[in-house]
């Protein structure tokens, strides 16, 4: 099949579905514009190829890459994503002017041979730059979503050449769609190329294999590392020191470790059967704080998620944005890079307590603690991290305690093992358990034969 032949058979139903899936529940969000005035509308996924079908192909269009719990396309309402993206910019490019779509497909695949970077499956010309997508075998669910930020936030850096748009790299991300306007050139959007596999599908990328070529450390080394701290005693709490690795149990990345807090408080929220009226500011201030420091958003977008965190605690209350403000100026500090001062070390500027102090902040008890990732006592993560390593102990062929014990007896005091006294033990001719390494299943005493 020719290039343009193939080409040609990537229209707006076909592209969306590389990384749509209609069969699955969730949403996603179309962005259109009506003579100047942006209007953004959720779908349910099985009425994609409906809502495609209608869209206006004359007025700029636009299309989440992710898709959500929903009807809206906040970061923590994310249900999976299905491809690491990147917009890129060419038109700011001086070495780019004049140069043809297929041209400027040329020059990024050659961009990303020489970063070491595997080609995009698909590039779509947007009408005047290209949309770089790679897409991935299966879906990431949102537990992922601090890890696949990183290699976004890397991918983007090594494509700055290409004029990547370092404000399009978070999952809420709205592209272009295939076979719309773009307004301000006239050009049509549209797939430019596609890198094949042998079954002439788009080429899909294993996200493991993608996050070891992008990510600055090696998965192994960062599993060397986490193997070495867990040889160490437990001498500290979880703590949270955002952008580098801790030194928890788990050995959580900040970010990671951040996105596991907001998690957690939704599930405190979901166990105690929602959030009562005087604790919903805060629940909405802390979540909030832990998404910022996890990367999913930033102060640009802060208030907007606030919104979606909002809606989620309770539709029909109105949070005082006000209140607010504290954090986001926190938030624009810590994109600043701007450290904190306290004890002789160096913090964020947003806020990273304690466990004990969420804890107590939110009252939470021993049996909701069972039930959480990582706001937990030291008791429970020290109690946590003994199961780890006795589960690992046995997948290693060691023995429990009370097997050891069991197997010890049989050895030194056998008449016990038997339920026999020792005199009864002597008198039946010293039979072994059959449990015992040097038994055999049957006792004898002379002619005798007693069954164990």
């Amino acid at each position: 099949m020719a290039a343009d032949q193939q080409l040609s058979l990537f229209d707006r139903d076909e592209e969306a579905r590389a990384y749509h899936d209609p069969e699955q529940a969730g949403f996603f969000s179309i962005l259109v514009n009506a003579k100047g005035d942006k209007r953004q509308s959720s779908h349910r996924l099985i009425d994609m190829p409906t809502v495609l079908g209608l869209i206006d192909k004359n007025r700029d269009t636009w299309m989440t890459q992710a898709e959500f719990i929903r009807p809206n396309r906040r970061v923590v309402n994310l249900a999976r994503v299905g491809l690491l993206f990147a917009d890129l910019d060419t038109y700011r490019k001086p070495w780019a002017s004049g140069r043809t779509p297929e041209q400027l497909v040329d020059s990024v695949l050659y961009h990303c041979t020489q970063e070491g970077i595997p080609p995009p499956s698909i590039l779509v010309f947007s009408g005047r730059g290209i949309q770089a997508k790679w897409l991935l075998e299966g879906t990431l669910p949102r537990q992922a979503l601090p890890r696949w930020n990183a290699c976004q936030r890397y991918l983007i850096d090594r494509l700055a050449y290409l004029g990547a748009d370092r404000q399009a790299k978070d999952a809420s991300r709205v592209l272009r769609v295939v076979q719309t306007v773009n307004e301000k050139s006239g050009e049509i959007c549209r797939v430019v190329h596609v890198q094949n596999e042998l079954n002439g599908q788009p080429v899909r990328y294993n996200f493991e294999y993608m996050a070891e070529i992008l990510l600055p450390v090696a998965r192994w080394t960062i599993e060397q590392q986490r193997q070495e701290r867990e040889k160490r005693a437990i001498r500290r709490q979880l703590k949270l020191l955002p952008g580098d690795k801790t030194d928890n149990l788990r050995g959580f990345s900040g970010r990671q470790l951040a996105w596991h807090r907001l998690e957690d408080l939704r599930t405190l929220a979901e166990l105690r059967g929602g959030v009562q009226e005087g604790e919903r500011m805060q629940h909405l201030f802390w979540r909030l704080n832990f998404l910022l420091l996890s990367g999913a958003t930033n102060s640009r977008l802060m208030y907007y998620e606030a919104k979606a965190l909002t809606k989620e605690l309770d539709p029909n209350w109105q949070e005082n944005s006000k209140e607010l403000m504290t954090l986001y100026s926190k938030a624009k500090a810590y994109e600043a890079g701007e450290k904190v001062s306290f004890g002789g070390r160096e913090y964020a500027p947003l806020y990273t307590p304690r466990n004990d102090t969420l804890i107590n902040l939110f009252q939470i008890t021993d049996d909701e603690q069972a039930q959480l990732r990582t706001i937990i006592s030291r008791d429970m993560a020290k109690e946590r991290d003994r199961a780890r390593k006795e589960a690992v102990r046995r997948a290693a062929g060691a023995v429990d305690r009370e097997t050891y014990e069991s197997q010890s007896l049989s050895r030194q005091k056998p008449w016990e093992a038997l339920g026999m006294s020792r005199a009864s033990w002597y008198r039946a001719g010293k039979p072994m358990p059959a449990n015992s390494e040097t038994s055999p299943s049957v006792l004898q005493k002379g002619n005798g034969r007693f069954l164990v």
